[in-house]
C-alpha cells in the first residue's frame, strides 16, 4: 500500500501510479517488443541508474532469446534536466548489425535519448528503437522516435521505481509526484 505523502530531503511527493498500474505497462511493453522481435535476438541496453526496475521487470515478461546490456550517463541534476549529457559509462558490447532496443526509465526533454541514439546509430547496428517506461510528450524539445511507451505522463516530477530525487526514491514500488 502506497504511503500518503513521502518526503525526499527537502520536498514532498504524492502517491500517482500504483505497482498494478506500472506492472501493466511493463507487460504490455514487453508483448509488443515479443511480437516486434520474434526470431531475432535484441540486445537491450538499459540506461542506469534510473531504468533498473524497468529493465528487470520488463526482463521477466520478455519470452524471446535476448541479451542485456548497460550504460550509465547523467543529465539531471536536482528535478530539472540540465541539457548537458554527460557519458559516465561506456558500452562495451558490439553493436554492429545487431537489433538494439534502448531502455528507459524516462524521456523527458529528449536530449539524452537523441545523443544516446546518435552514439549507438553510428556504430551501424541492424535496428535501433527506444523502449521507456514513462515519456513526458510535453517536455519534449527534440524529435524523437520512441516506438514503445509504457506510459505517457503530464509534466511532472516522479520518483519511485528506480527514478530518484537527488539520490533518493528509486526504491519504492509505487510512483509518487512532487506537491
Amino acid at each position: 500500500m502506497p504511503q500518503a505523502t513521502i518526503s525526499l530531503h527537502n520536498k514532498e511527493f504524492t502517491p500517482y501510479l500504483n505497482e498494478a498500474e506500472l506492472a501493466a505497462a511493463v507487460r504490455q511493453v514487453a508483448q509488443r517488443i515479443n511480437q516486434d522481435y520474434a526470431g531475432k535476438t535484441p540486445l537491450f541496453i538499459a540506461v542506469l541508474n534510473g531504468s533498473f526496475m524497468f529493465a528487470a521487470d520488463l526482463m521477466k515478461e520478455v519470452t524471446i532469446d535476448c541479451e542485456i546490456s548497460f550504460i550509465r550517463v547523467a543529465s539531471y541534476q536536482g528535478t530539472s534536466s540540465t541539457g548537458e549529457v554527460k557519458e559516465i559509462l561506456g558500452l562495451q558490447d558490439a553493436v554492429e548489425g545487431r537489433h538494439v532496443v534502448v531502455l528507459e526509465d524516462i524521456v523527458d526533454t529528449g536530449h539524452t535519448m537523441q545523443m544516446l541514439l546518435e552514439q549507438l546509430g553510428a556504430r551501424n547496428p541492424a535496428s535501433l528503437e527506444v523502449a521507456t517506461f514513462l515519456i513526458k510528450p510535453d517536455a519534449l524539445q527534440v524529435p524523437l522516435n520512441v516506438k514503445y511507451q509504457g506510459l505517457a505522463i503530464p509534466n511532472k516530477f516522479v520518483v519511485g521505481y528506480g527514478l530518484d530525487y537527488d539520490g533518493l526514491g528509486r526504491n519504492y514500488r509505487e510512483l509518487y509526484q512532487a506537491v
